[in-house]
């Protein structure tokens, strides 16, 4: 069955990146974000059953993405992929549900580790 992921980055060249390091088995319909307020039409249209989200963005940030998600009833796999490793970030994201915090540039073994260890179909 395909799995709608949106990745989300205002980087096209962090995406590029992280949409290579997805596994290759893994059938999955993408969409691209390019900030929040996309990230969260993606997720209103159901393009977002795993959601790859990068915490600085210009118009809505990751946070605050997050924290509208869970005003909504959050209802997706969220796994944050950020440069900002600091303690207080990775936790201040899991608070707002977040599944996993992901380090850039992004590890294929880790991105598949997490998603099976949510159960995610691969």
């Amino acid at each position: 069955m395909t799995t709608p992921i949106t990745v989300v980055d205002d980087s096209a060249m962090a995406r590029k990146m992280l949409i290579k390091a997805l596994p290759s088995t893994w059938d999955v319909e993408i969409t691209q974000a390019a900030n929040g307020i996309e990230a969260l039409d993606a997720y209103r249209a159901g393009k977002a059953e795993v959601m790859f989200l990068d915490l600085q963005m210009p118009e809505m940030d990751g946070y605050q993405a997050l924290e509208q998600m869970r005003k909504e009833d959050l209802n997706t796999f969220v796994i944050v992929v950020s440069a900002d490793i600091q303690p207080m970030a990775q936790e201040r994201v899991l608070s707002l549900g977040a599944i996993a915090f992901l380090k850039k540039p992004v590890n294929p073994q880790e991105v598949e580790a997490v998603l099976k260890q949510y159960g995610v179909e691969l």
